[in-house]
């Protein structure tokens, strides 16, 4: 039976004393970090937390977490980690719909929140690290193979996630489901057990917290970024780290861009860029890869409800322009029309995903769930992502945009995704966004750019059709990105309409 501390627990047994996660000030072993974790169940049990029972951690990206993200998967208590910002009104709906035992939090109004409901709170730092965190008290034993052990069926996290509903959604995860995605995902990007894995990522993002998991499965070391990380000091920092992975998304690694055109006698050793969350324009790849001898792209194509539904090989993405990957060894992905039918190649339709690293459901949300799962007639579940795409005849998939990225324009379909990609490609545009049309208000394209709107717009003809070019084109000095790194839509519209 495997379970997901159990990649700690190997990877204890092969590399005792290989550096398994590290920030600038705190370093674990992966002998050290099993060790930890297995202290800290004790701990959580003696704290009242049992089988089933939720943990919330609202905390930076700090080695406490990997700790307690693998002593809660001893003692079989689904986890939650959220960004060290959420406060207020987002952390009380979590804690409403969660109804966790015990939150982690070194801010005092979040355990004054849990307090107000009755729920235990506790410093993050007072997870312990030894083997014998309390030694004035008598502690239970952890019995990971008794009848309270964990299954592999069993949730292991939560994830929260925001989308189309009002409120976040938190998408349940079995160990079963997390370990054939960590395996089906190292299957495909091969870590190396001398690798040195730079996120800057959150853990509260699933690709964030994934690294964790891949870093035991290869043996690699992972190195936790903090968000002012990865602004203006990013180049240095992963210099420092001496990094050979980087775990990327569209702004990190545009940042990157910039910061090696600016400094040309850099000492990057990265040999793997990696990218999800959101598509990769293609300039700060041709970039990077002129300015690091070896360095291979990787682009993925995933989503929280199965964290990777397809991955590219190496480099593909030149041979396969506009490719994010093919489905995962054991997996499927198809596009399918409005009544659920599969689509031949070429034909753009809503992205479905088959196979065993799709989530279990949303917790306590069945008719979100049901959407998702209109049929469960199969083997494994058929999930609609609510993405559009399309596969070429050699199966690798096209991302075309999400459902509410897709709006007519004088009549015709227009992808925000296919237009932000051709703005990205007009010369002097370094970042772009489309905002759809809504409320009666037409569609808007957002640059950051030294060139004016209607310059931008002219120039856009150049690289798409005409009719599905933006009547009005917004510059901004930057666009505004959400925790996790991707384009902050709301806070874009807000931004724009500001300027009306």
């Amino acid at each position: 039976m495997i379970l997901l501390h159990d990649l700690i627990d190997t990877a204890a047994h092969r590399t005792p004393d290989t550096p398994a996660v590290t920030t600038t000030q705190d370093r674990l072993t992966h002998g050290e970090l099993a060790v930890a974790s297995r202290a800290a169940a004790r701990w959580l049990r003696h704290l009242g937390v049992r089988r089933g029972e939720r943990v919330v951690v609202v905390a930076p990206s700090v080695v406490e977490v990997a700790v307690v993200v693998y002593a809660a998967s001893r003692i079989g208590a689904p986890f939650a980690l959220l960004h060290e910002q959420t406060r207020g009104r987002a952390l009380a709906h979590v804690l409403d719909d969660a109804e966790p035992v015990l939150l982690l939090a070194d801010d005092e109004e979040a355990r004054r929140l849990a307090a107000e409901r009755g729920i235990a709170a506790a410093p993050l730092s007072d997870v312990p690290r030894g083997s014998d965190p309390a030694p004035d008290r008598p502690e239970p034993a952890t019995d990971e193979t008794g009848p309270d052990a964990p299954l592999p069926v069993d949730p292991v996290c939560l994830i929260y996630t925001s989308g189309t509903t009002a409120a976040p959604k938190a998408v349940v995860s079995t160990h079963q489901q997390a370990l054939f995605a960590v395996r089906a995902i190292q299957g495909e990007l091969r870590y190396r057990p001398d690798d040195v894995v730079y996120s800057p990522l959150p853990l509260s993002f699933d690709y964030g917290l994934y690294q964790l998991f891949l870093g035991a499965l290869s043996g690699a070391t992972v190195r936790l970024g903090l968000p002012a990380e990865a602004g203006a000091t990013l180049l240095r920092n992963i210099e420092a780290a001496d990094a050979t992975v980087l775990a990327s998304v569209p702004a990190v690694a545009e940042t990157l861009a910039k910061l090696v055109r600016r400094s040309p006698g850099h000492a990057l050793r990265l040999r793997l860029l990696t990218n999800t969350g959101a598509a990769m324009p293609p300039q700060p790849l041709a970039v990077l890869r002129a300015a690091v001898p070896g360095l291979r792209v990787q682009l993925m194509f995933g989503l929280t409800e199965c964290k990777r539904a397809a991955i590219n090989p190496p480099d593909a993405d030149v041979e396969h322009p506009g490719s994010c990957g093919r489905a995962l060894p054991g997996t499927e992905i198809y596009a399918a029309d409005p009544d659920g039918r599969r689509l031949p190649a070429g034909e753009t339709g809503e992205l479905v995903v088959r196979g065993p690293h799709v989530m279990a459901g949303y917790w306590r949300r069945p008719e979100l769930t049901a959407q998702r799962f209109p049929r469960r007639d199969g083997l494994f579940p058929e999930l609609r992502t609510g993405d559009h795409g399309w596969l070429d005849e050699h199966g690798f998939v096209h991302f075309a945009g999400r459902r509410d990225d897709i709006y007519k324009e004088r009549g015709f379909r227009v992808s925000a995704t296919e237009l932000e990609a051709a703005a990205r490609r007009v010369e002097g545009v370094e970042q772009a966004a489309v905002l759809p049309p809504a409320e009666g208000v037409p569609a808007i394209l957002v640059v950051v750019s030294d060139r004016g709107p209607a310059d931008v717009l002219d120039a856009m003809r150049e690289e798409i059709e005409e009719f599905k070019v933006p009547g009005r084109c917004v510059p901004l000095p930057a666009l505004p990105l959400t925790r996790n790194g991707k384009v902050d839509r709301k806070a874009l519209a807000r931004e724009v309409a500001s300027l009306v």
